[in-house]
């Protein structure tokens, strides 16, 4: 038997030739779609530090060429190394085929569960201009106060992360901070609310609709 024109639409779109001859041809087709959905591990990466040392490789000219290391931003190892080749080829014309590296590390902060204010200098290209920026977070890491400033200058800026480029980062005393955001958390009298959790009641005692309203906060 032939298809009307739009059931060989939702054929094509659906790619299930076999569940069209069935009823409900749109909810299978949903099925389908929502059954499996993974998430691009990329998206949800965390920035690294890293400290990449190098230089351009040995010449008969210049045998031994000046070393440079530089401490680099980054989800992974291979946007590190990327980025450092960027940088060393507007220093000194480097490039990852005329170069070597000496070293590649990971840094990690010393205080990991203490919350520490940081300071980052940062340079980024708009669709007009070059600018300038300092900015100030509060985070327990490095790392976590460098992903504020990305997701921070994607959405106030609408800033590419490939043109960022982050000059200094930097961990303040309360007396050196400058940003409202941040000098706010440093009264120590500051007092948040204690929320009270509801205990869990028993399956047999759940009901949808009850006579008082339960008392989520403390008097």
């Amino acid at each position: 038997w032939l298809k009307p024109f739009w059931l060989q639409a939702q054929d094509r779109s659906c790619r299930s030739p076999k569940l069209v001859r069935s009823g409900s041809h749109r909810e299978r087709c949903t099925d389908i779609m929502v059954k499996k959905f993974e998430v691009d591990p990329s998206l949800q990466a965390k920035m690294h530090q890293y400290q990449i040392v190098g230089r351009a490789a040995p010449t008969p000219k210049n045998p031994v060429p000046k070393i440079y290391r530089m401490r680099l931003f980054a989800k992974n190892k291979v946007l590190a190394k990327s980025r450092f080749w960027y940088f060393m080829k507007k220093l000194n014309k480097a490039k990852k085929s005329g170069g070597e590296l000496l070293a590649v590390n990971e840094l990690f902060d010393r205080a990991p569960t203490k919350v520490k204010n940081y300071g980052i200098w940062l340079r980024y290209q708009s669709r007009t201009n070059t600018h300038n920026m300092y900015k100030e977070y509060r985070d327990v890491t490095i790392n976590g106060a460098v992903s504020q400033m990305y997701s921070e200058m994607a959405g106030r800026h609408r800033a590419q992360p490939g043109t960022i480029q982050i000059i200094n980062t930097a961990t303040l005393a309360p007396s050196q901070c400058k940003r409202d955001h941040v000098l706010e958390m440093h009264n120590s009298s500051l007092k948040y609310p204690v929320i009270r959790k509801v205990p869990l009641v028993a399956k047999k005692l759940r009901t949808t609709f009850k006579a008082r309203r339960p008392m989520t906060f403390v008097r």
